[in-house]
């Protein structure tokens, strides 16, 4: 390439890019929508703010297939039962407000 010259990336280059940073907003808004909720109450009793974070890593690809509020907190209720087991994860209804939170994310994020 010639000084001055200027090389246009390529559609997908800036396709990719962007959906890179969408992901990353997604994922720091479902984790604050965890934090904010905190099912397990595990932030109250002083856990890390990052303490869900292994938890999204898993929920967010399953977040594709919700078409409502109700299919997120079944994914949530799932994924917090592979990761704790029943005991800890507690009931399903634990999970309402991040679920309601994670479904209004994904209707804006999806418009």
């Amino acid at each position: 390439m010639v000084a001055g010259d200027r090389q246009r990336l390529p559609d997908t280059y800036m396709d990719k890019r962007a959906s890179k940073a969408q992901f990353v907003a997604l994922r720091e808004a479902v984790s604050q929508a965890l934090r904010d909720a905190d099912p397990l109450r595990l932030i109250r009793r002083g856990a890390p703010l990052d303490e869900y974070d292994p938890e999204v890593g898993t929920v967010l690809p399953r977040l594709r297939g919700a078409t409502s509020c109700g299919d997120v907190r079944t994914i949530l209720y799932e994924e917090f039962l592979h990761w704790f087991g029943e005991d800890v994860a507690g009931r399903i209804e634990y999970y309402d407000q991040a679920a309601e939170n994670i479904w209004a994310i994904l209707r804006i994020t999806n418009d």
